[in-house]
């Protein structure tokens, strides 16, 4: 006679014990196979993207910084149209004109395009291909103070508007070189660099010859063939400065007319002694 097995309360049977725990076994493999999955479709989405989400690399980019910086700068230039249009208007309106600005003020902020004869100096690196173990590397590729010399020995010999590469440089542009490419405004350029200068191109050739740093760089064009071309046009046509106008420091004196025929305003500076001693009464109390 056989005899049955004694199972306690709440003890099942091995078979059924086993088919339990073969389900659960499958519910977390299929809940693992069901994360996989959604890991890799997000995933896949996110490589289809484009660029637009991820730039593949660093030249990527700065193409992209560069195409939002024109495309803005774009817009203020557009802006600025706008409201000085919208003055007009109402300086029209309210009777009041307002003075126009001597050619020599425009042209001198860069906020008009100019024609004229001058100069075009182009800069560039050496050809890869020069091999000369004997020479650093630096003196092979053009940097910011070549730029900077070039471009205030034509200040110096009487340029009266420049532009470097496609853009108009003013008084309060800047740029500078990161590696072999430069920025200006917000944009990035490559060589070779070429910097335009309207004026007279005889004066601007001898400022040119008058400078040590671009006599300099002359020689290094000769010694290791670095890109040096300088050509007289008799018409040069420069663009008008597009970007940022607006001053944090300079103010305008008192009693000093801001544009001919404008009357001064009183209250454009304040005088010395509403913000302190003047000038030379500080001076004489430090020398005491």
């Amino acid at each position: 006679m056989s005899q049955r097995a004694h199972r306690g309360p709440g003890e099942l049977a091995p078979a059924v014990a086993r088919r339990r725990r073969a389900r659960r076994g499958a519910a977390a493999v299929g809940a693992v196979l069901a994360l996989s999955g959604l890991l890799f479709t997000v995933s896949a989405r996110t490589a289809d993207a484009g660029p637009e989400r991820h730039a593949q690399d660093l030249g990527e980019l700065s193409r992209q910084q560069a195409e939002n910086v024109e495309r803005m700068s774009a817009e203020v230039d557009a802006l600025r149209a706008d409201v000085e249009r919208l003055a007009a208007e109402q300086n029209a309106l309210s009777g009041y004109g307002v003075p126009t600005p001597a050619p020599a003020h425009l042209v001198a902020g860069g906020s008009v395009p100019v024609v004229g004869p001058g100069l075009t100096v182009v800069l560039d690196d050496a050809p890869a291909d020069v091999q000369n173990g004997s020479v650093n590397g630096d003196v092979l590729v053009v940097h910011q103070q070549d730029l900077q010399a070039v471009m205030n020995a034509l200040w110096a010999g009487g340029a009266e508007a420049m532009a470097l590469m496609d853009q108009r440089v003013i008084s309060t542009s800047a740029f500078w070189c990161v590696g072999n490419v430069l920025r200006l405004h917000g944009r990035v350029y490559s060589p070779p660099y070429v910097v335009r200068a309207i004026g007279d191109p005889d004066e601007l050739r001898a400022g040119l010859d008058d400078s040590p740093a671009v006599r300099g760089y002359q020689r290094h064009s000769v010694e290791v063939g670095l890109g040096w071309e300088v050509s007289e046009q008799d018409r040069l046509e420069l663009p008008a400065y597009s970007g940022a106008t607006e001053l944090a420091s300079a103010r305008v004196p008192a009693d000093v007319e801001v544009l001919p025929g404008l009357p001064a305003r009183p209250d454009a500076f304040p005088a010395p002694d509403e913000d302190g001693p003047d000038e030379a009464t500080t001076r004489t109390e430090e020398g005491t």
